[in-house]
């Protein structure tokens, strides 16, 4: 009885064996075959204009929904400005400061060539857009 008992085990053992080196292959298989994160789905471009008339360019991939969020996205691309209630009135702009109260300079937003509707907060972002920050004096 006890070789049959000893038969058994083994084929037990060797069953546990079977079982945790196919599930092993399976984890190792799905590591390299699982759905990688992709980029963004919108493909966008936002352009810098400073006050010397040079633009710099930030090419994007993002999911984004509103022109904040992506320009936090843009690696290299600096700004800062004041919070309201109606969101941030962006004032500096890769280090270049726009100050109304000096000489009527300010950071003006486009979209496709068109001037923003909504302000950084509040302005969607759609695949292929364009969007230009551009240094403007009020006399422009």
């Amino acid at each position: 009885m006890s070789s049959k008992s000893s038969s058994g085990n083994k084929k037990i053992v060797i069953g546990i064996i079977a079982l945790v080196v196919l599930i092993g292959l399976f984890a190792i298989l799905y590591s390299v075959f699982r759905e990688k994160p992709v980029e963004g789905s919108k493909s966008i471009t936002i352009e810098v204009v400073n006050q010397a008339e040079e633009k710099t360019s930030y090419e994007l991939k993002t999911d984004v929904e509103y022109l904040r969020q992506a320009m936090e996205e843009a690696e290299g691309l600096t700004f800062s400005g004041t919070e309201s209630e109606y969101g941030m009135m962006v004032e500096t702009v890769n280090d270049e400061t726009a100050d109304y109260n000096v000489d009527g300079a300010y950071w003006g937003f486009f979209v496709n060539g068109e001037y923003c509707n909504y302000g950084i907060d509040t302005q969607p972002v759609e695949d292929g857009d364009v969007f230009s920050i551009v240094y403007t004096t009020s006399g422009e």
